[in-house]
């Protein structure tokens, strides 16, 4: 028995749309196996996650169908809850952060950092949409990349290159309500001061050490979750705005906040704990045992675009609050693709998993396999549908599938499927080489499991399988029993197969729980737990097993070539599916007021403050103006005195870096992210319109 208590927590997922099989791969695929293993060694464990139902994007959303916030949240929780249920995702509550209990949970800890001085109170400029008469959030400002010029980005991160921005970074900003240049006015935040936890931080991600007691174990942690949170502090934390100007979320609980709401990740990683509520309250439990006792572990299976929230500022929170646990681990996975592309909800390049289950019914563990045998835990990887054909017809129908087939046909054909008698008083070279292979096998899968090595531990599972092949293709009892003298030792070889099967549903139950049952039904098996795996006597002599059933039926061509024909589909329309989507449709009138002229480049110098950008000098033909553009990774300033570009004019000036920029160079970029400038094809006068 483990009497070791763990509270296992998987991301939120965003309440904007369904799941794909990027998201399972992510975090919840893993985090289902990691806490049925714990539950079968008899852990105390609360495994809680939610939808994430606030935040700017849907409100956007909302806006752009004409419907509201609620009604969307509503939607997809219902999808998505029911996604995880079908599929088999085994959460203790699946809640949401739109409940009643959540608010009141997240305004409280507001509060309780607030009135203990944890926040910074500052007035600021922020950008505001004067047509919508609204202040903007972050994500409803894009623009520019200043990082890597990916034209784009939102107001808190650039999605191409992961990094952390603020609306004011970026360069000609527009406000996704009205398309518009937002202008800057003042209203006032509650920031989270980072930079005053730098020490402590810095100190246990590195060694583990929590107010010099040894909290856990940072060679335990994936290296790129180290690495990104020392680059993250390295470069130097910056207070955060945990507050919003928006009329969607938790409100924030103190006088003169009207119109202002928790910032979404202040508020969803409070969902964990207030899902944990809603759960000890419904099972008589005491939520606090799961937060704040020294001798639970916390554990958070995300994915790493999270790892600076669930590392870095939810871990701040925490320790400001003063009386709860730290994470023991967060195990990040990278990210998977899909047939030699990235997932793309906007050019729905991606598997759902709703649909998944239509299509394929009944066939939850076969994913389940697949994507465990390619998660990408250390480094990307690629989910195809021909791999996901082969692996299940392969190894789940060859190897897993083959063996318990064999071995209880073969009862069923020679003792009419009871269970024989093992009737070696000293067992045989052959069966204890392969007892001891299990014992073997046993000690390697749980240590993977407790090193969160998933797709290695699925291996070691299968191994057993593979194990129980050999076995029985070595010992040929379809030979022996044609020899009545071999009778006794045809018994003993299908006993040992039989007590293999069994050891078999225990050790692949926490990643094929519904193969598992159906074994376990086929065997007819007492109840087993993990701590039977190894025992070589759990079915005994006369126990009566069920006639044979397919474990798993092969995966044909046609299925296959029907799921590749649907993603096909979606490239019908565009000769380049890596082409990115079509921005939000404008009127000609909005196309009329861009001023775009020919000018010629007549002076280039690296900028002071930005190895990306270049100071440009251009004569527009009307002027001589300065232009900053982030092309110093394509070009140098030598390569780019003389040619001729394409720039907007009109656009207001804005300082960049510190220099004024007046005007913005218009670029052609490839599926590689290299730039070109888009240029006249002869040369042409300087100040010629570009219609």
């Amino acid at each position: 028995m483990n009497n070791k208590r763990y509270t296992v927590t998987a991301a939120l997922p965003y309440a904007n749309g369904p799941l794909h099989l990027g998201h399972i791969a992510g975090c919840y695929l893993p985090s289902d196996i990691y806490v049925r293993y714990l539950k079968a060694k008899g852990a105390d464990v609360a495994f809680v996650c939610g939808s994430d139902e606030h935040g700017a994007a849907i409100t956007l959303r909302a806006k752009k169908e004409n419907t509201t916030p609620q009604h969307i949240v509503d939607t997809n929780h219902r999808i998505i809850q029911k996604a995880f249920e079908d599929f088999g995702i085994d959460f203790d509550i699946y809640h949401r952060t739109s409940s009643p209990l959540h608010h009141e949970t997240a305004a409280q800890f507001f509060k309780d950092l607030n009135e203990q001085g944890s926040f910074i109170q500052e007035t600021s400029e922020q950008f505001f949409d004067e047509e919508h008469q609204q202040f903007l959030a972050d994500r409803y400002v894009t623009g520019t990349c200043p990082k890597c010029s990916y034209d784009n980005a939102y107001g808190d991160q650039c999605e191409k290159c992961g990094s952390s921005l603020s609306p004011t970074d970026l360069i000609n900003p527009k406000s996704t309500l009205s398309g518009k240049t937002p202008v800057l006015r003042e209203t006032s935040h509650w920031y989270l001061p980072m930079n005053q936890h730098e020490g402590w931080l810095k100190t246990w991600i590195e060694t583990g050490k929590l107010d010099n007691k040894q909290q856990h174990d940072p060679n335990d942690w994936r290296k790129q979750v180290i690495g990104q949170c020392k680059s993250w502090i390295d470069n130097g934390l910056q207070p955060r705005s945990i507050t919003r100007d928006l009329n969607w979320g938790v409100k924030v609980p103190v006088d003169g906040a009207d119109g202002k709401v928790l910032y979404v990740w202040f508020d969803a990683p409070i969902g964990y704990i207030s899902a944990t509520k809603q759960w000890a309250a419904d099972n008589g439990k005491n939520w606090e045992d799961y937060w704040k006792d020294e001798n639970t572990e916390l554990i958070h299976f995300i994915g790493k675009d999270n790892i600076v929230f669930h590392c870095i500022i939810f871990p701040i929170i925490l320790k400001e609050h003063g009386d709860y646990i730290l994470p023991t681990n967060v195990p990040a996975n990278e990210f998977l693709n899909l047939e030699g592309d990235k997932i793309s909800t906007s050019r729905n390049w991606a598997v759902w998993l709703h649909e998944y289950l239509e299509d394929f019914p009944g066939k939850q563990d076969e994913l389940r396999y697949v994507l465990t045998s390619i998660a990408p835990e250390t480094k990307d990887s690629e989910f195809t549908w021909k791999d996901y054909q082969a692996r299940i017809n392969n190894e789940l129908v060859a190897i897993l599938g083959n063996f318990v087939n064999r071995s209880i046909v073969l009862t069923h054909k020679y003792f009419d499927g009871k269970i024989p008698e093992n009737n070696n008083q000293e067992i045989n070279i052959s069966h204890r080489i392969t007892y001891n292979q299990i014992l073997v096998i046993k000690k390697k899968l749980e240590e993977l499991l407790e090193e969160f090595k998933f797709k290695d531990a699925l291996i070691e599972a299968m191994s057993l399988a593979r194990l129980g092949n050999k076995f029985l293709a070595d010992a040929e009892p379809w030979k022996l029993i044609k020899d009545d003298s071999k009778r006794d030792e045809v018994k003993t070889i299908l006993n040992f197969s039989l007590q293999i099967c069994a050891n078999l549903a225990i050790a692949i139950q926490p990643f094929l729980p519904h193969t598992s049952r159906k074994l376990i039904d086929l065997l007819n098996l007492p109840d087993i737990t993990w701590n039977d795996l190894g025992n070589v006597n759990l079915l005994q002599p006369g126990h009566q097993i069920n006639p044979a059933e397919l474990l798993f039926p092969k995966i044909e061509d046609e299925a296959i070539d029907a799921q590749i024909a649907k993603l096909e589909a979606t490239k019908v329309k565009q000769s380049n599916p890596k082409a990115k989507p079509m921005k939000d449709e404008i009127t000609f009138d909005d196309f009329t007021k861009m001023d775009i002229r020919v000018a010629t480049i007549t002076a280039a110098e690296k900028h002071p403050n930005a190895d990306k950008l270049l100071k440009l000098t251009l004569d527009t033909g009307i002027d001589v103006r300065t232009v900053v553009s982030g092309i110093a990774e394509h070009y140098s300033p030598e390569e780019v005195i003389g040619k001729q570009v394409s720039v907007l004019v009109n656009l207001a000036p804005r300082k960049i870096r510190g220099i004024e920029s007046q005007g913005m160079i218009l670029m052609a970029e490839n599926n590689e992210g290299n730039l070109a400038f888009v240029s006249p094809e002869k040369a042409t006068d300087n100040g010629g319109e570009v219609r």
